[in-house]
């Protein structure tokens, strides 16, 4: 089956990996852009993440394209996963009782999604808000660091190849072809 009808296949997750590789920006930037997406794609107010990645890329001059991926982390496949681990988060926070939430019609669309939104999720405002705003806080930070430690890694075992190649010798083994 092609690659492209299966977003999750192991290639597909390996070019978007490949493509945080091959940024042209110090690993720090590209990671701590990728970590604010991230953070960003479990902001509670939907359908603004990628407007705000944009910003906070442009304002405080990012990466835009490190940033977009860490946002699009939540997308229509994980946003509901997402957004009910972070609600489940901020339940067990706040100590609100999580029973009401196997109660929600969550076939409903449009107005009456959001009429019931308001009158049946009402309790759970607060720890959908906290909930996904500490797991975003701590999914940002991990991926900020595994992130920065890879693309080090990776640039050091590029450069140790290329002095190696320059001095004729084989590049180490481990090391960037």
């Amino acid at each position: 089956m092609n690659e492209r009808r299966r977003p999750f296949s192991g290639g597909w997750l390996r070019r978007r990996v490949g493509q945080l590789l091959k940024l042209d920006d110090t690993p720090h930037r590209i990671a701590l852009a990728f970590g604010i997406g991230v953070w960003l794609a479990f902001f509670p107010i939907l359908g603004i993440h990628t407007i705000l990645g944009l910003l906070i890329a442009f304002l405080f001059r990012l990466n835009r394209p490190a940033i977009l991926m860490g946002v699009y982390v939540s997308n229509p496949w994980t946003l509901a996963p997402l957004y009910m681990a972070g609600t489940v988060v901020g339940c067990e926070i706040l100590s609100v009782s999580r029973a009401e939430l196997t109660s929600i019609d969550w076939s409903l669309h449009g107005r009456a999604f959001y009429r019931a939104l308001f009158e049946n999720l009402r309790p759970f405002v607060w720890p959908f808000v906290v909930g996904n705003t500490v797991l975003g806080v701590a999914s940002g930070l991990i991926g900020y660091v595994v992130l920065r430690e890879i693309l080090e890694r990776r640039r050091a075992a590029g450069a140790a190849a290329t002095a190696a190649a320059s001095a004729g010798q084989a590049p180490p083994a481990g090391g960037v072809s």
